[in-house]
């Protein structure tokens, strides 16, 4: 029997990026992903719940997203689920449930009243970015067009 193991996600960030290089200099960032979804409970009342998702995302796609990514940010990830377990110093065991990223897509933001909607964290408007490792920006993107 075969196993499959992938995770699509879209939501907003709930901090800026955080990037690293390991000793092999290697680029590494790890997003922390807000996930909402909205239902009806058994009284008929609209309910939101938050799901807050650990993402770890390597290489050139790991740099771009500290680039272009901020607090706020909508992204659309896939990628595949991974648990990790480790010792604290003071001998304490510890886990996480994370998703290693395959692809990163920058999701456009809302506009605002204010009229500023851009990626960068400089406050210079981008509509569109091509960007390396296979990260996309796509230009003129709403949550209409997005099929689920």
């Amino acid at each position: 029997m075969a196993n499959f193991n992938r995770t699509i996600l879209m939501g907003n960030l709930t901090r800026d990026p955080e990037l690293r290089y390991i000793p092999n200099g290697s680029a590494v960032v790890n997003l922390r992903l807000a996930v909402n979804r909205t239902y009806k409970n058994q009284s008929g009342e609209l309910k939101e719940e938050v799901t807050y998702v650990n993402v770890v995302v390597w290489g050139k796609q790991a740099e771009s997203s500290n680039e272009y990514l901020s607090k706020g940010s909508p992204v659309f990830i896939e990628g595949r689920l991974q648990s990790r377990q480790w010792e604290t110093e003071d001998g304490q065991k510890r886990s996480v449930l994370e998703v290693v990223a395959d692809r990163v897509q920058f999701m456009e933001r809302k506009k605002s009243s204010g009229g500023d909607s851009g990626y960068s964290r400089g406050g210079e408007k981008e509509e569109t970015a091509s960007v390396p490792g296979g990260t996309t920006v796509p230009s003129g993107m709403t949550d209409e067009d997005v099929p689920f």
